[in-house]
């Protein structure tokens, strides 16, 4: 395979911080590379260098002719007044017939193309960005973190895209559900240094894993020596007749080495502070419309989320999500309808905006104390700010001069910390290295807090949410099965669009399916009807209960027995629709 980008010892540092030291890399055609690292590590720096925005200390960067980069930034390259198609004709050079095509899949087609760039939600504008990088036709992409703020469908969309990009890219992602669907090969960038794992990150991780435990074992091994030897010279030092054995171990002692570890990726873990577990309900939406001003943006909202939940909102960008969480976190005026939160519930509210707020002139330490409740130890505190990636000077650091990331990270680890019953979440993910994404979501998921939350992270969803609510089409509902079947249907309905198929159905398997979806219809219908016994029988019950209650000194023999017979129907037909529900799920 041809070389098409040459890195030889490669250095870059920042004043003491050394980001790349002798950094070597070699990319050749059809590498698919997933790019990891911690925060801070250098891998936006290193592919800024690769494209010539950033300066760099010494090394050797070739790039290869015949190599056409293609690198998505984040900033924005269109004009305010200018129409998709006329900024990608522009920017491409390409003719629109051309455009259109690029366009077509990604979804944008049609009426879209005409729309103004800035008028589009941020994943579409995302997209936007990523047909007029491939309408230059590169060979080698440089991807930093593309995911961020994109919706489920655009990540879908690009998914399928990387796929079967005939080229090589590297990317950077704090997702590993995206990395482990779209790299073949890993690449790690740590302490400066750049290590190219020729397999995917499972695979890697599991190699790193190995590598740690041998060490280990290694470091046992020298250490035990290391003390035996100590003792012939403790014991034996002081005798002359042995002095030059002992002169001899001590110079023994001094080449053996141990090897260090250096932060291994999977020892990072967030603990919560525990909170009381209590039952009931969390948050209930009666008939609420959301949205600014004269603008709905949803309407009739029906929900109850009980305590301890984990509700992740889900729905493409633009639809309402994070206008739904700004209007129960109190943040903006509800248009209509009502919600009532439990009682006694703390609650805390995380998003985008919110650390471009934290201007107090205090160090990361002392703020963190000074928001801590008092019974959250000092050694809490530290852990948590570690977690984050506050550890020693950077304890020190005052808040005003703390990059966007290190604020949004101080937000979450203040949160974190608060003891609150509810957290609100929108976006957390943006700024923490995946091992942290991963670590978060654990943490939450087995805390008794109750969290609502978006995200389009997909591992960080797998692993939190145990229910979810869908935003669309000016609606927001429960959505009755579980994430990864969220996934698969949202995928397919996209694949079908673009006329994604599998084989062509012979008219035997059309039959079948047709018969099967009448009788996942027919199910449906009966489901429905036994929802509404079961509601007229609660309802029955409730009533005869109240009866009991009111007239707790009488006996109504006629009563007793109703209300046996009630709850035994109500169980059978609970039975009956959990049934039904199971064979739809089958097929």
């Amino acid at each position: 395979m041809a070389t098409i980008l040459q890195i030889n010892e490669l250095s870059k540092s920042y004043g003491a911080q050394v980001i790349l030291d002798n950094a070597d890399l070699a990319i050749s055609d059809k590498q698919k590379i997933g790019v990891i690292g911690r925060n801070g590590a250098g891998k936006s720096t290193l592919f800024k260098i690769i494209v010539g925005d950033e300066d760099y200390d010494s090394g050797e960067v070739c790039i290869h002719d015949g190599t056409r980069i293609g690198y998505l930034t984040q900033h924005s390259e269109y004009e305010d007044h200018e129409s998709v198609m006329d900024f990608l004709m522009r920017s491409s050079g390409k003719q629109n017939w051309e455009c259109g095509k690029v366009a077509g899949g990604f979804q944008i087609k049609n009426e879209m193309l005409d729309e103004k760039v800035v008028s589009l939600a941020g994943g579409y504008q995302m997209r936007v960005k990523l047909i007029a990088m491939l309408l230059k036709e590169p060979n080698l992409l440089l991807l930093d973190e593309p995911t961020n703020y994109l919706d489920l469908s655009t990540q879908i969309l690009l998914e399928n895209f990387l796929k079967n990009y005939k080229g090589s890219f590297l990317l950077i992602s704090h997702d590993r559900e995206f990395i482990k669907r779209t790299c073949s090969e890993t690449m790690e960038i740590d302490q400066g240094k750049t290590t190219l794992f020729p397999r995917p990150i499972e695979e890697y991780l599991e190699y790193k894993e190995e590598q740690l435990l041998m060490i280990e074992k290694q470091n046992v091994k020298v250490e035990r020596k290391k003390k035996h030897l100590q003792k012939f010279v403790d014991r034996f030092g002081a005798k002359a007749s042995k002095a030059s054995q002992a002169q001899s171990k001590m110079k023994q002692i001094g080449r053996l080495k141990t090897i260090e570890v250096l932060h291994p990726l999977s020892t990072t873990r967030i603990n919560i502070p525990k909170i009381e577990e209590k039952k009931g309900i969390a948050l209930e939406l009666e008939d609420l419309e959301i949205g600014y001003g004269d603008n709905s943006v949803a309407q009739k909202i029906n929900l109850d989320i009980e305590r301890g939940q984990k509700i992740a909102v889900l729905g493409d960008n633009g639809q309402g999500k994070t206008t739904l969480l700004k209007t129960i976190a109190g943040e903006i005026e509800k248009l209509s309808g009502a919600y009532k939160w439990g009682h006694n519930i703390n609650i805390a509210y995380y998003a985008q905006h919110i650390p471009a707020t934290l201007n107090i002139d205090e160090t990361v330490k002392t703020y963190l104390k000074r928001v801590s409740p008092s019974d959250v130890s000092e050694q809490e505190i530290f852990e948590m700010a570690g977690n984050f990636l506050f550890k020693n000077e950077a304890l020190k650091k005052r808040i005003p001069v703390l990059s966007g990331g290190e604020k949004a990270r101080l937000c979450l680890a203040k949160i974190l910390l608060q003891k609150n019953h509810v957290i609100l979440l929108d976006e957390p993910t943006n700024h923490l290295d995946f091992e942290t994404v991963e670590a978060l979501a654990l943490a939450l998921k087995e805390s008794a807090v109750t969290v609502i939350f978006v995200s389009h992270n997909r591992t960080f969803v797998e692993i939190v949410a145990s229910g979810i609510v869908e935003v669309k089409n000016g609606e927001v509902k429960r959505y009755n099965h579980n994430y990864e079947e969220y996934v698969y249907h949202l995928q397919k309905n996209i694949e079908e669009d673009l006329g994604i198929c599998d084989e062509p159905k012979t008219n035997i398997e059309k039959e079948e399916q047709k018969e099967l979806r009448k009788k996942i219809k027919e199910r449906k219908k009966q489901m429905r009807t036994l929802e509404n016994d079961i509601e007229k029988l609660g309802e029955e019950k409730t009533s005869l209960l109240k009866w009991f209650e009111d007239n707790f000194s009488k006996f109504s023999e006629d009563k007793t027995t109703r209300l046996a017979e009630v709850e035994k129907e109500i169980t059978k037909k609970e039975e009956e629709w959990m049934e039904l529900e199971a064979l739809n799920e089958e097929g």
